[in-house]
């Protein structure tokens, strides 16, 4: 606009000042070392104007031609975005019908133009790794880092999730150890966490993630107290593995008052110090655990001890008796312990009065052995031929 008015003047100028300066033209004189040049005022004045005009047209003709080259270039980009677009709404299509090597080559061609490169490249990485070409995979994945520097929880994440399915477990810990870092209650991450944790036996960090998952809601309730078990249990294995019973011991008196009172870490305790021959320790904490709460878990175990006090253990199962009331693992528990000491009229009223309660096969072998103590044959045979049929019984398909 400026250009336009700045010519618009001088033509008026021009119109004005050209009459006025008829026939008083003036001389200009233009001398270097070699040359004279010698012109008319007006004829100066004309060159100067013919020369802006040059100028403008020059500057006209290459604004056109540099316009063109961006609309040109706005062109081409424009469509490889449009056929990215496309070609990424047909992988989601081949993503669903599970052909995986087409998600893979329409994810990748034209990633760079897609509306989120970044999603397209590790859809890729992870359709790559389902059709078992890990260096694809990886190729995939660095061109997403590549483009992600400002986000890098979404590479990482799709990193560590490949490298459980390659089963580089500690790899993966490694990985998620960093995400925790920058995201610690990411349900994703959490997600990936408890995998790597359980597949490299880490214990303790599972247990730190736990709470976590419960404020991040990833799992239920009988999810995360199934892990919380698995996590004591597997530190126990490990206690037991480096030190045997002493060390499992040392580990357990480590741990809370309200850890030690957990009835299934007693049953899970208990079943370490059996598998150690640690019979008597393993006594002490199933009657604790039953005085403080009946688990027929802890009553299960009796039978298995070796113990050097068994009247503690049929003192507490009376007790419970009393507590309780007539049960048949109660009886029958009772029974089993008395036939270890060789007590078999005793052992004999116990099973009987489990099998007054309820049918069992197992009862009925173990009277019919009593029996066989007591010098009663016919009644033995006929106790192990109906724990026969209600073995047939239970196995006869319905």
């Amino acid at each position: 606009m400026l250009k336009v008015l700045l010519l618009f003047l001088l033509l008026i100028a021009g119109i004005v000042l050209g009459p006025m300066m008829a026939g008083h033209q003036g001389y200009v004189l233009i001398q270097t070392d070699n040359y004279n040049i010698e012109t008319s005022v007006t004829a100066l004045v004309i060159i100067l104007l013919l020369s802006l005009v040059v100028l403008f047209a020059v500057e006209w003709l290459l604004r056109r031609l540099f316009r063109t080259g961006a609309h040109t270039r706005g062109w081409f980009v424009g469509r490889k975005r449009r056929r990215a677009h496309k070609q990424t709404n047909q992988a989601l299509l081949k993503l669903a019908e599970g052909d995986y090597q087409q998600v893979e080559k329409l994810m990748s061609r034209n990633g760079d133009h897609a509306e989120q490169p970044v999603v397209n490249y590790l859809l890729a990485a992870e359709a790559a790794q389902q059709r078992g070409d890990e260096i694809r995979a990886n190729q995939h994945l660095e061109r997403a880092a590549e483009l992600a520097e400002n986000d890098p929880i979404p590479v990482e994440i799709t990193r560590v999730r490949l490298q459980l399915a390659r089963k580089e477990f500690h790899a993966a810990r490694h990985g998620v150890d960093r995400l925790l870092e920058i995201s610690p209650r990411h349900p994703e991450v959490l997600r990936l966490a408890e995998q790597a944790y359980i597949h490299t036996g880490a214990w303790g960090s599972l247990l730190d993630i736990i709470p976590s998952m419960e404020k991040a809601q990833v799992g239920d309730e009988e999810h995360r107290i199934a892990l919380q078990r698995q996590a004591w249990i597997g530190m126990m294995d490990q206690a037991r593995a480096d030190g045997g019973s002493e060390g499992l011991n040392a580990w357990w008196k480590n741990q809370s008052r309200k850890t030690r009172h957990e009835p299934a870490l007693q049953v899970a305790m208990a079943e370490h110090l059996i598998e150690c021959n640690d019979h008597d320790t393993a006594q002490q904490i199933i009657l604790d655990g039953l005085k403080r709460q009946y688990d027929e878990r802890l009553v299960l175990l009796m039978p298995r001890l070796q113990s050097s006090e068994p009247e503690l253990l049929e003192k507490s199962l009376r007790q419970q008796i009393r507590t309780l009331g007539d049960r048949p693992l109660l009886w029958s528990t009772l029974g089993q312990l008395r036939m270890k000491r060789g007590e078999w009229q005793e052992a004999a009223l116990a099973f009987r009065a489990a099998l007054k309660q309820r049918p069992d096969a197992f009862d009925y072998a173990w009277l019919a052995d009593t029996l066989d103590r007591l010098h009663q044959p016919e009644e033995a045979a006929t106790m192990r031929r109906d724990g026969l049929l209600l073995t047939l019984q239970n196995n006869t398909p319905q």
